[in-house]
This record gives structure tokens, sequence and C-alpha cells, in this order.
């Protein structure tokens, strides 16, 4: 098992990374999950005496207020105090509406993260970003707040098909694309099922880490973190909006393709760039840009009515703060 520290809590890895879930001290306990996650990963937590489980529908489709209300409901219903705690086992969407939920019940209770899936394990569940979308637009309500502690055992991923795996790789490629020339490398020249997960998310956690470390408040070096997700959220509200949702991963990886072209790179590192996400995934439709402008134009990072990117200096290093008018793209 292998320790992580972040500014106040500890990221577990590994297999027996549970072993660490400690409640004792806590009035009540509650574990937030789907029931994708219900029927796959429950009997794989230690078991916790007399915890209340919350329930809530799957998908981006419900992080949003209404399915808040259902947690604060229970909660309340079920007298939860101020020395209680909320487990979100799950994905992004459980880790994120769980974490909110935790951190605005009774103005805060403490919540652990445990992460199920790739993307959660290597970006959601890492660096105290919670909230939940709003009128389809992604993250656009949240705060920041860190759990008590991250624990992600890698066995988790044995329950994941492949699309929902692939979707999660979007975030490693972006962490090789911004600050890992050595791990674009090893994931460029190794096919996908033949990589090392475990080896790979260790070291996707310690790059998000770092950085978020140096920059808690995303003011500044934590924007390079938001490379691909400008475009790419844009285009998974697109699909919100549109009924028919699609994985974050999948958003990213389009996010990413287009952000590559606004990039200051050769044109041979974006064909290269281009090449290794459209051969290994597969990926749907790309929107026209004039059906998501009105989305880029509520991103929560534009500045001074531009829309505020992140982007690539050359491979392995990402820059922050381009500014672009909805004209000029």
């Amino acid at each position: 098992m292998k320790e992580i520290k972040s500014n106040d809590y500890s990221i577990w890895m590994g297999n027996n990374s549970l072993s660490k879930l400690e409640v004792s001290s806590y009035s009540k306990i509650a574990i937030l999950l789907d029931e994708n996650i219900k029927r796959d990963c429950l009997d794989k937590l230690p078991k916790i005496e007399n915890s209340l489980i919350i329930e809530i529908p799957s998908g981006e489709e419900n992080k949003n207020i209404s399915t808040c209300i259902i947690i604060w409901e229970k909660l309340t219903q079920n007298q939860f105090d101020r020395n209680s705690l909320l487990i979100n086992l799950g994905g992004g969407v459980i880790g994120d509406i769980g974490g909110f939920c935790a951190s605005t019940y009774k103005r805060g209770i403490d919540f652990i993260q445990i992460p199920t899936t790739l993307l959660a394990m290597v970006d959601a569940s890492v660096g105290g970003k919670v909230g939940l979308d709003f009128k389809d637009l992604k993250n656009q309500i949240g705060v920041f707040n860190n759990p008590k502690s991250v624990m992600i055992n890698p066995e988790f991923l044995q329950t994941l098909p492949e699309n929902e795996l692939k979707s999660g790789f979007a975030e490693v490629v972006k962490y090789a694309l911004i600050a890992d020339k050595d791990l674009w490398n090893k994931i460029n020249s190794v096919p996908f099922e033949n990589l090392v997960l475990e080896e790979i998310i260790a070291t996707s956690v310690e790059i998000k880490n770092n950085i978020v470390l140096s920059d808690p408040l995303e003011k500044d070096e934590r924007k390079k973190l938001n490379f691909g997700h400008t475009y790419g959220h844009a285009i998974e509200s697109y699909y919100l909006e549109k009924g028919t949702p699609i994985l974050h991963g999948e958003a990213v990886f389009i996010g990413m393709i287009l952000e590559v072209e606004l990039s200051s790179i050769s044109e041979e590192i974006k064909q290269e760039i281009k090449n290794f996400i459209l051969s290994n995934f597969s990926l749907p439709f790309t929107p026209k840009k004039s059906d998501i402008l009105s989305n880029l134009a509520n991103d929560k990072k534009n500045k001074e009515g531009k829309i505020n990117f992140s982007l690539l200096n050359k491979l392995g290093d990402g820059s922050i703060d381009h500014l672009f008018s909805i004209d000029e793209l």
C-alpha cells in the first residue's frame, strides 16, 4: 500500500487501501452510491454497522440540485449531526455531488472518497473540487473542500466495461501532455491493454497532487489541469441538453483534439497527439462549434468576456490563460 500526502489528508493506494477506513469516532455514517455501485462494489467495502445506504440514480444527468435535495433529506430524516460522515463510493458523479452535499449539510460534515472508476481514481477524487451541474452546465455550482481521506483500490476497476476504462484514461493523457513527457512516451508506445494501470494511477495522482499542493484554489498552476476541459465541458453540456449524455472522458478527448489546434506547437506534434487519440479511443460525434458557443460563453473560467483555455507549449508542458473571443473561435 502506498500513501500520497496532500495538504491535510492522505491518499491511500493499493488493494488493501480500504483497511485505512476508520469510522469509530463518528456519530453516524452514510454511504452514497448508485444502483451499479450497489450491485458491483458495495460488498467489497468493509462492513460498517448501522450505516445508512443512500442510493441515487447513476449518470451525469443526475448530478443536479434535485439529487442534492434527496441526499440532504435522507441525512435530515435520519438525524445526522455535524459529527457524521458521508462515504462516497463510486465514480466522479458520486464523489462530486457527495462531496458537495457533505460540504454544505449543516455547514459541513466530513466525507471520504472511495473512487471505483479510473476517471475518479486518477482525477475526480483528488484535489477537493466538489459540485454539481446547473442548467446542463458542467460543474457550475461547487466549492473547494478536501475529504478526510481518499482510498484508491484498483480492484474496483475489474467491475468496469471497456468504454468506462478508456474514458477515464482521458485524464491520464491530459497529465502526460501538460506535465510528464515520460508518461506520454510510455502510453504512446505500450498498447492500452498492456499498461499496468496501478502504476499509471499512482503517477497520475502524484502529478495532480503536486499541482494542487502548489495552487489549491486554482489561481495559477492548477489551471493547467483544465487542458481539454473548456471545449470538453461545452461538448458534454451539449449532449446533456440533447438528453443523450456522453462519458466525461469522451468529451475531454474531443476537447483535447480541439485545444491542441489552438496550441503553439508544431504540426507534427499536433498530428501525433490526434493520431494517438483517434486510433485508440472510440469517440462520439463532434458538434459544430456554432452549437456549443453558448456553453463556452458560460464557462466558469472565462475572463474579461473571453474564453479562457489552458494549452500546450510542448509535449509535457502546459500553459495557462490563453484568451480567445467567440469570434476568434
